[in-house]
């Protein structure tokens, strides 16, 4: 039995469909059963579904459990409530990451490239105590998975025990199915196709800084299903433990996404310009990009979807049915 934890949310619902449809018992952990959410589930052969308030008490009555996949979490950008934060971020993280040492089960939890901040130090994945100690983040929820990837660090570091695999996935621009419940944290694909599939133009924000033209502002954007692939890969790969980026590395415009979305709509493209918000100016990420060698390194080679491929895939294969 595998436990994912937010598997009812957006990437928790990808690995939830990608472990079941290869055979694994899947036990799916949330607080979202009886909202929009549970049509990500729908025809799913899930195994049990857990209250989130509750897992804890389930997980003290299991013997069958073979490893916990962490997805649950406080992921909004612009959530404020700090304590709230930390009792879901990093608390439960601790205890579900506790109980998995203290029963030798594998535990694969996300992190986030929030961790980073504005991107001014980069986006390289130094596990060292050091290399995260000079991060500095723009958000509670950046600070709180910052905070658990230390915490975790530091065990390693004391040599106290750990489970027996565990791995942090530091998630970069993940689009794909199943976003739609995420609100303004939707990915703007998600959040333009509709205007776009109606006849409208794409609107992006005009460019404040001179080293960037307009809609020359640069993301990493990785495919949800690929952020699942490499989560069943770690799961095949007990050996393999610590925190990585995930993205594709590789940087890519929101021309070049606009032009993706067009051309899976068949329409020439027609992009619109508009100011930037003034509460955005000097806060706006200009690039992302995963440093992806660690990953690699450890053994992970199979290619990320295109930006065009994964566009065209979510919106032929989903957005549009």
């Amino acid at each position: 039995m595998i436990l994912v934890t937010g598997g009812s949310g957006f990437i928790g619902s990808n690995i939830v469909a990608a472990l079941v449809a290869r055979g694994d018992r899947v036990a799916v952990c949330d607080r979202h059963f009886d909202d929009e959410r549970a049509r990500h589930l729908a025809g799913l052969d899930i195994a049990e579904q857990v209250e989130a308030d509750d897992v804890m008490t389930w997980l003290a009555g299991r013997g069958d459990v073979s490893a916990v996949v962490h997805m649950g979490a406080i992921s909004a950008t612009t959530e404020t409530d700090v304590d709230l934060i930390l009792r879901t971020n990093v608390w439960l993280s601790i205890e579900l990451m506790d109980w998995c040492t203290a029963h030798h089960v594998p535990f694969i939890y996300a992190s986030s490239a929030q961790v980073y901040g504005d991107g001014d130090l980069g986006f390289d994945d130094d596990p060292s105590q050091e290399a995260m100690a000079a991060l500095r983040t723009i958000t509670p929820y950046g600070a709180s998975k910052l905070l658990f990837d230390r915490l975790v660090a530091r065990e390693r570091d004391a040599g106290r025990a750990l489970p027996p695999q565990w791995a942090g996935l530091r998630f970069f621009n993940v689009y794909g199915p199943h976003e739609g419940h995420k609100g303004d944290m939707r990915s703007v694909i998600a959040k333009t196709f509709p205007a776009l599939q109606a006849g409208d133009a794409m609107r992006l924000f005009r460019s404040d800084r001179p080293d960037y033209g307009d809609g020359g502002q640069m993301r990493d954007f990785i495919y949800v299903r690929d952020c699942a692939d490499v989560v069943l890969w770690l799961l095949d790969h007990p050996g393999v433990s610590g925190i990585y980026n995930l993205g594709t590395g590789q940087a890519r415009t929101w021309l070049d996404l606009a032009h993706a979305m067009f051309a899976a709509l068949g329409r020439e493209p027609v992009v619109e310009f508009f100011e930037m918000p003034d509460a955005l100016k000097g806060r706006y990420q200009y690039f992302t990009q995963a440093e992806m060698g660690r990953l690699h390194a450890a053994g992970y080679d199979r290619p990320f979807t295109s930006l065009e491929d994964g566009v065209a895939d979510y919106i032929h294969g989903y957005l549009k049915g």
